[in-house]
């Protein structure tokens, strides 16, 4: 049944009663909740794995469906009670299926890293050899480090970048060559250049490997056609939903026309081993909620604007990266391609999680990040990482890259670094830091704000 416009659903008065019942029974959180938006709304942040949700996704994961418990998939439960959350999870895989060009989708994963290891055991056995960029070179934890279990279940082995930082495609073919693995992982977390999935798939293809592309820093601009898609190159994908594609905490698993690709028992087609390395191998009860919360932003990815703002996201990074370089600062491989922009702070004579709380303590969000050859701990590092997704969301292009980068160089240029981990900076340059941050957040609001702003206009017209 189609709900007539401005009647108030079901769904929509449980959550206006909640709200209302917490902010009445339980008023420090909500406290801390209503704190917590006001200062996502003046603060500058430019993290590189983080996007604003809409409203409307964040309602959906707010939704009754939490309540429901129901194992498996649709149409095969484990509990009763599950036809509407059946109906939505299928919605969820229909519009993932859509976005990305797929030809199955996995919408159950509660993130990216559970996404990866249900593929890797669905694909690998305990031993045999994964083959994935080193992390201090822009890998991730479960593309096999030590400190993952990807590194302690599988015998891993790493690629790494040429001088120039880009990834040494030809040192990849040697180890691939020499180790045969069984797995090849594309993915980055902390790479600002295109990668070359075409390349993977010559270098997997030639030792017999499987490849799996992770685009969890990449699936808003590879779903908005602004980097190349892997979905149809790499057998399986996986993504996380938040980082770059304005949805709920959670992940997602990904196939092309491999979907139906022989696993490596060489019967068992590649999409049911994912089923059953979801379910019952590696996850329990879905979240429904968040499956929900998956639905709509697919949906919102799917639209023109969203295509608006991923090609901001790009220009606004290359425009961010040029005027940092011009304030003196080494821009990890001279540029970006994507959304992410890689500064070596040593040379700033701080650490990079000295740069990071002295930015924030300004109002400024950025993150330390290894960068090749750190000699600093992890807790520690010489990088910074930032990111132009949530600055395009706000509306700010290219143009605006100027004044951000103004920002975090007058921070930058006066703290004073006490050691690694302490530093010392004038409380009236903060004050005035954060005032300035301020008034360019109020130029640029948050995607709800801008809504909250149009319907004001909208009603004063009416008026």
């Amino acid at each position: 049944m189609t709900r007539q416009p401005g009647v108030v659903g079901e769904q929509a008065e449980l959550l206006r009663v909640g709200i209302e019942s917490l902010q009445r029974s339980d008023p420090e959180l909500a406290a801390l909740l209503d704190a917590e938006v006001g200062q996502q709304k003046a603060t500058l942040a430019m993290i590189a794995s983080a996007s604003i949700a809409d409203p409307s996704v964040l309602a959906a994961g707010g939704a009754a469906l939490s309540n429901v418990t129901a194992e498996g998939y649709p149409g095969a439960r484990y509990h009763p009670g599950a036809r509407q959350f059946d109906e939505v999870e299928r919605l969820a895989v229909a519009r993932a299926k859509e976005l990305f060009g797929a030809r199955y989708a996995n919408v159950q994963p509660h993130s990216c890293s559970s996404a990866n290891l249900a593929v890797l055991a669905a694909l690998m056995k305990p031993g045999e050899t994964l083959l994935g960029l080193d992390l201090d070179a822009g890998g991730h934890l479960t593309h096999g480090s030590r400190a993952s279990v990807s590194g302690r279940h599988y015998t891993s082995v790493s690629y790494g970048l040429d001088e120039a930082g880009r990834i040494d495609y030809a040192r990849l073919a040697e180890l691939a060559l020499e180790h045969r693995p069984r797995v090849i992982i594309a993915g980055v977390s902390a790479y600002p250049r295109t990668v070359d999935f075409e390349r993977f798939r010559t270098i997997a293809d030639s030792v017999g490997a499987y490849l799996l592309a992770d685009i969890s820093h990449i699936a808003g601009l590879v779903a908005a056609g602004q980097h190349p898609s892997p979905v149809d190159v790499a057998h399986i994908t996986t993504t996380s939903t938040y980082k770059q594609l304005g949805g709920p905490r959670g992940g997602l698993i990904l196939s092309g026309q491999d979907f139906q690709t022989p696993g490596p028992d060489g019967r068992t087609p590649l999409n049911r081993l994912i089923q059953r390395a979801v379910f019952p191998q590696s996850q329990g009860t879905p979240s429904p909620a968040s499956i929900a919360a998956k639905a709509r932003a697919f949906a919102v990815a799917a639209e023109p604007a969203f295509q608006e703002t991923a090609a901001r996201i790009v220009a606004s990074a290359s425009a961010l990266s040029a005027e940092l370089h011009a304030l003196g600062y080494r821009v990890l491989t001279g540029g970006t391609d994507n959304h992410m922009v890689l500064i070596d702070a040593s040379n700033t004579g701080l650490s990079g999680v000295v740069a990071e709380r002295a930015l924030e303590e300004c109002g400024i969000l950025a993150n330390r990040n290894r960068i090749p050859g750190d000699t600093k701990p992890p807790l520690v590092t010489s990088g910074l990482r930032l990111g132009t997704n949530i600055l395009a969301q706000r509306g700010m292009g290219p143009d605006q890259m100027h004044e951000c980068a103004e920002l975090m160089h007058t921070v930058l240029q006066h703290t004073h670094a006490l050691t690694d981990t302490e530093y010392q900076i004038d409380p009236l340059l903060v004050a005035n830091v954060h005032e300035e941050v301020r008034w360019l957040c109020t130029r640029y609001p948050l995607p709800a704000e801008q809504f909250e702003d149009a319907q004001a206009s909208l009603i004063g017209a009416r008026r």
